[in-house]
């Protein structure tokens, strides 16, 4: 017998929590493709499914997963789309899966730029209820550095439609983006601009430079020095210890050398010391030796 299949192409990436999610395609590869660390999606062009391409995959879905009940819509910034067409998304996820409780996506900040606060808020009425941004940083010089094309002006005024709107949303920090040196202003900005925004979740990912990027090159040639890593652990204490606001840690990605999860601001004392036994104890080479082990994230 032979199974119908769903239209999966390239890469395909979910957040953790996004486990026991239905994942259905709304796009592969990335609009921007310009950020100079990235490695996740290369090779591969932007592509947006056809409605009728998710139309297939979501009558495939109905007769294996009938009643599912959160759909988690891949690709690495399906909320590139337009308002419009994301309401016809979320009409055909209401038609096939009437059990849906609510759906989510990857975005780039300036994905939300062109959306109103009222569109958002209807897309939130058609069960949208949480979506994952990359910030890396909110540290202008290193994200005018890694061409991420927006400011930390924008991720303030953008995450703050979302929480206006009632969207949920979860953000990712890159630890040592800004390299050697850069650590402790990245991390102090990225505070300052998070204590006046309501992020669910900040997932801590700590620089892991692979040779796809265009960063290895200049790393290569000279013109970029990575961060230490114990500059790095210095720097996510930083941040947390400038947090203020009430939010969920998950710094336990591979590409941390010292996994932590917590909620704040209750755990705060505890990761704090957790990182300054860390600093304390663990040798910078021992620590770098674990990176260069990292084949893949």
């Amino acid at each position: 017998m032979i199974h119908p299949q769903l239209h999966f192409s390239g890469q395909v990436w979910r957040p953790p929590y996004e486990a026991n999610s239905q994942l259905l395609q709304l796009t592969s590869g990335c609009t921007w493709h310009k950020c100079k660390f990235c490695s996740l999606y290369h090779g591969t062009p932007f592509r947006m499914s056809p409605l009728s391409e998710v139309e297939e995959d979501l009558k495939v879905i109905r007769q294996w997963q009938p009643r599912a009940r959160r759909v988690y819509l891949t690709g690495a910034n399906p909320f590139a789309l337009s308002y419009n067409k994301l309401v016809d998304v979320a009409l055909l996820l209401r038609k096939y899966l009437p059990h849906m409780v609510s759906f989510g996506m990857f975005a780039r900040v300036t994905d939300i730029t062109p959306k109103s606060v009222e569109e958002l808020k209807n897309l939130h009425h058609l069960k949208l209820d949480s979506i994952n941004i990359g910030i890396e940083t909110a540290h202008d010089p290193t994200l005018d550095r890694m061409n991420k094309g927006y400011r930390a002006s924008d991720i303030l005024e953008q995450l703050t439609k979302l929480d206006e709107a009632g969207i949920h949303y979860n953000v990712f920090y890159l630890n040592g983006l800004g390299g050697k040196g850069n650590g402790m202003a990245s991390a102090t900005a990225t505070a300052n601009v998070l204590n006046q925004l309501h992020p669910c979740i900040i997932n801590i990912v700590s620089l892991t430079i692979f040779p796809e990027s265009q960063l290895y090159q200049e790393m290569i040639n000279g013109t970029y020095e990575e961060e230490p890593e114990i500059e790095r652990l210095a720097e996510m204490r930083t941040l947390i210890e400038r947090l203020k606001i009430k939010t969920n840690l998950l710094g336990h990605h591979v590409s941390n050398t010292v996994p932590i999860t917590g909620a704040l601001p209750n755990d705060k004392a505890a990761i704090l010391a957790e990182f300054d036994k860390a600093i304390a104890s663990f040798p910078e080479k021992g620590l770098k030796a674990y990176r260069d082990r990292i084949r893949h994230l």
